[in-house]
């Protein structure tokens, strides 16, 4: 290909990938291999580009600080920690600030994901407990964990793969100072304003139980007929199935044919499969009184105890796009999907041909291995109970605390680079068995370093082909005559724009080209560009796609898109606000200098 069509080309390779990517159709790091294959195609990208990113240091790093996530969930009892600090708080307004601040500060040093995994289901249960809605805590609780990541450079990954570019571009780093200076201004004000005036933004609405219990039509239970059952022959009136203490005979499938709505005067035929809509716990009587109902063979879990739980479904979990028959869920998870909930939808026809989507509500009947499957696989994360951790020993408490004092040390004294750091770490915690080979191959997700990988190679092609200095051109064009503060604020829009759709790591990817070619256009130093960047792509709260915590509270807070829209806009505006008038703060000389 030509060089003088190759910036038009990525360009257009880019934008491709960004409208693929919003319409979910398949998952980003799919669509993201499937760019950077038609880069090497063309001969944009060679072999030895695409496959330096499996040897990348800040991407290692990220993956380190995963697995030592994972050593500090198993040895510390996290929960019990929140449940001591809450203790005795009732107001709304004040359990609200104190979990966004302790949220924030542990989000500033462990993956923030999950922090929200580990606290939905306390936040949860504690809204229902002081008749809360959920949805008026779940989206502060996101939002907090994003504030928080900002204030270090291990808290997102976000800043560790910008901090990689600006090592391989200028050999240099972030400036740590700023960005928790920033970090902390952010997460201040964010809070705040939560606090003070957008809770009132938040929907009040019932949690997902209590939505069930109020509107029937919601759940969908799948019941079948025993073969000596009495209602064989008789009218859905005649059998009693129409004044069901909390519950609604929605649909009846027999064959291929569906019956809907049913008419009180419908005769029961054998093998009809009922469908029922309601309480689960009074569909769970229903089937247990002898009334010649029962649950599908799949749903039988041949054990003592069983408990019902509620789950939501991963945004990268198998499992989707599935059918609830074709995905082993029973010998996966030692459990059965007995119910579903999905936000703003009527499903229809047997549980077993509806196909899972993210942020699926599940409602199961769990095995005593339940809880030990969901740890080691990930696909789905408990909301209304979670597997109690075990209190760890003293010694291994002392060696956790001694590790991450000697990481702090190490790290800010310089005496080893954070990669160096974290590999010490992670030898030691290996070695004293905190961290398993279970472990291991449980935290790896693929698709994310499948997303790491393939955006940083994305960003090569926009460097290689020059397509980050034609969009610089036509983007001073507009801005620059407002000087330093436009060129600034048009990148933070742009930026908050992409990362609202796409990875907060793909947006750092593709603008990090650009906000180079920036620095080098204008004769100044980088870093405040870099540092605007490294904010804005993590200022993912206009959407529930922008980041994945967000899709994690948003079934069980019973969210819709709108919600995110509505609560997300101020506080974009405050985050990048306080984000300007602190750049404009430090690096005052660059912006009116220029």
């Amino acid at each position: 290909m030509p060089e003088a069509f190759q910036p038009y080309f990525a360009l257009v390779v880019v934008v491709a990938t960004f409208v693929v990517m919003y319409t979910d159709k398949f998952r980003p790091g799919v669509v993201l291999f499937s760019a950077v294959m038609v880069f090497m195609v063309t001969g944009i990208l060679t072999p030895d580009i695409v496959l330096s990113g499996f040897s990348n240091e800040s991407i290692a790093s990220i993956l380190l600080l995963i697995l030592i996530t994972a050593g500090l969930r198993k040895s510390f009892n996290i929960e019990s920690i929140f449940n001591s600090i809450y203790h005795g708080v009732s107001s709304y307004r004040g359990f609200l600030l104190r979990m966004m601040l302790k949220v924030a500060a542990l989000s500033s040093v462990v993956n923030n994901t999950p922090v929200v995994a580990l606290m939905t289901p306390y936040v949860f249960g504690w809204g229902k407990k002081n008749n809360i809605a959920p949805s008026k805590l779940l989206i502060p609780l996101s939002f907090a964990t994003i504030f928080g990541g900002m204030i270090t450079l291990i808290g997102t990954s976000t800043t560790l793969v910008l901090d990689g570019f600006i090592e391989e571009e200028i050999g240099g780093h972030i400036n740590l100072l700023h960005l928790s200076f920033i970090g902390a201004a952010v997460t201040i004000t964010g809070i705040l304003f939560l606090t003070l005036a957008g809770n009132r933004l938040l929907p009040d609405r019932s949690d997902v139980i209590d939505e069930f219990k109020e509107n029937v039509r919601e759940y969908l239970v799948e019941t079948m007929l025993s073969d000596s059952s009495a209602m064989i022959g008789k009218t859905v009136i005649e059998a009693g199935l129409r004044n069901l203490k909390g519950v609604f005979l929605v649909e009846i499938v027999r064959g291929e044919d569906i019956i809907y709505p049913v008419e009180p005067s419908e005769v029961i035929e054998a093998n009809d499969i009922l469908i029922f809509a309601g309480q689960t716990e009074d569909i769970v009587d229903l089937v247990n009184n002898n009334s010649g109902l029962r649950l599908p063979p799949q749903t039988f879990i041949r054990q003592e105890k069983i408990e019902v739980v509620e789950a939501v479904t991963t945004p990268n979990s198998p499992l989707i796009g599935k059918r609830v028959k074709d995905s082993d869920f029973r010998n996966r998870f030692d459990a059965a999907i007995i119910a579903i909930h999905r936000n703003g939808e009527k499903l229809r026809g047997k549980i077993g041909e509806i196909k899972i989507s993210p942020g699926d509500l599940l409602l199961i009947f769990a095995g005593t291995d339940f809880f030990n499957r969901t740890e080691y696989f990930r696909e789905i994360y408990v909301v209304s109970k979670l597997r109690e951790i075990v209190k760890p020993r003293s010694l291994k408490r002392n060696i956790m605390l001694g590790l991450l004092i000697l990481a702090i040390i190490l790290l800010m004294a310089g005496v080893f680079n954070l990669f160096t750091s974290l590999m010490i770490i992670f030898f030691l915690m290996a070695s004293f068995r905190m961290i398993s080979l279970q472990d291991v191959q449980r935290e790896l997700d693929m698709n994310l370093i499948a997303i790491l990988v393939f955006s940083l190679a994305m960003g090569k092609a926009i460097l290689v082909t020059g397509a980050g200095d034609l969009v610089a051109e036509n983007f001073l064009s507009i801005f620059q005559p407002m000087g330093l503060i436009g060129v600034v604020t048009g990148l933070v829009i742009l930026t908050t724009i992409l990362t609202s759709f796409i990875t907060n790591v793909g947006a750092v990817s593709i603008i990090f080209p650009l906000a180079y070619s920036l620095s080098q256009q204008l004769g100044i130093p980088g870093m405040p560009l870099y540092l605007a960047l490294a904010f804005s792509a993590s200022a993912a709260f206009l959407t529930p796609i922008g980041y994945q915590t967000n899709l994690i509270i948003y079934g069980p807070g019973g969210y819709n898109f709108k919600d995110f829209l509505k609560v997300g806009f101020p506080v974009t505006v405050v985050y990048l606000c306080t984000v300007m008038a602190v750049l404009i703060i430090l690096y005052g000389d660059l912006f009116f200098g220029i």
